[in-house]
């Protein structure tokens, strides 16, 4: 029980994250961001100070002030506006987020709205903006793809660090603390790494190290839900992320362990509400009325919406 586990690399190789640098250099003024579906942002405040503000009843505060180099990291679309003198602007990295199956990507599900951290909290990250610092400040080969894979790796610094320090920002009970708990993290990761595996609870308890009622109990708490729901949910999110790539449901099925084709359609209806195919139908019916020949994956370099 004593050996580490490795908690985030099974979750991130099936749902992956991509991140897009769009924005490099000073803001001044006011400049909006838009809540756009599938869009992911994370802002690294260089320098300089300013006040963030964001719809009521939006989740986070109306109005927040940021006074030291800081992380804005919004997992979910959430508009949102920085407020920035108009001569002394701050100083500003950005990039968009794309999390493979946007809301339903499990990380995406367990994480608050907003997480706002002064980067000297993370001392992890130093290395990692260092060198994205470097790229952004002079034109050089590759520099927009290496600046994309370095916040990436910003990404899963602050994942870590959010796993090691739930308490810090209040993170609701989920994954990720389900990940930060040493026992469970050890039931969680195997989940994740072998679904379709015959799980019961005494097979899973046997993972954490635990008895069934304990691990029930702990889990429950930590996570929150039963061990049988996060199973049956990350199985489903499974299903979602084959289906988006035209797996049929009956191989699906098989790769999750459930005995044919049926009985993953009825745990998949009893979770997301609709059948695999009617899901995949409103998945391409929404795909296909938000693509305009204006639509855009991503902001332009630079961009927001700036008021001056």
């Amino acid at each position: 029980m004593s050996e580490p586990v490795d908690r985030l690399s099974a979750l991130l190789e099936r749902f992956r994250v991509r991140a897009h640098l769009f924005h490099n250099g000073p803001l001044c003024g006011i400049t909006h961001y838009e809540a756009v579906p599938g869009r992911a942002f994370l802002h690294v405040l260089r320098s300089g100070e300013m006040t963030v503000a964001h719809p009521q009843r939006a989740g986070p505060p109306r109005r927040l002030q940021v006074r030291e180099p800081s992380l804005l990291f919004y997992p979910r679309p959430l508009a949102h506006a920085f407020h920035n003198a108009p001569a002394e602007g701050s100083d500003f990295v950005c990039a968009v987020l794309d999390f493979d199956g946007g809301d339903t990507h499990p990380l995406v599900r367990a994480l608050p709205p907003l997480v706002l951290l002064p980067l000297s909290w993370v001392p992890g990250l130093a290395p990692a903006l260092s060198l994205l610092f470097a790229e952004t400040e002079q034109l050089r080969c590759g520099q927009r793809l290496l600046a994309d894979r370095l916040f990436e790796v910003v990404l899963l610094q602050l994942l870590r660090w959010l796993i090691d320090h739930p308490e810090q920002i209040a993170l609701p009970p989920g994954l990720l603390t389900g990940l930060g708990d040493p026992a469970l993290a050890r039931a969680l990761v195997a989940v994740h790494e072998a679904p379709g595996a015959a799980w019961s609870l005494e097979r899973m308890a046997a993972e954490a190290g635990l008895s069934r009622s304990v691990f029930a109990s702990r889990f429950k708490q930590v996570v929150g839900s039963t061990p049988a729901d996060y199973l049956a949910g990350w199985r489903i999110s499974l299903a979602q992320s084959a289906l988006r790539r035209g797996r049929p449901v009956k191989l699906i099925a098989d790769d999750l362990g459930y005995a044919n084709a049926s009985a993953l359609s009825r745990v998949f209806a009893q979770k997301v509400g609709v059948s695999p195919r009617q899901w995949l139908a409103d998945l391409d019916r929404r795909a296909a009325s938000a693509a305009t020949p204006a639509s855009s994956s991503r902001p332009e370099a630079g961009s927001g919406t700036p008021e001056m």
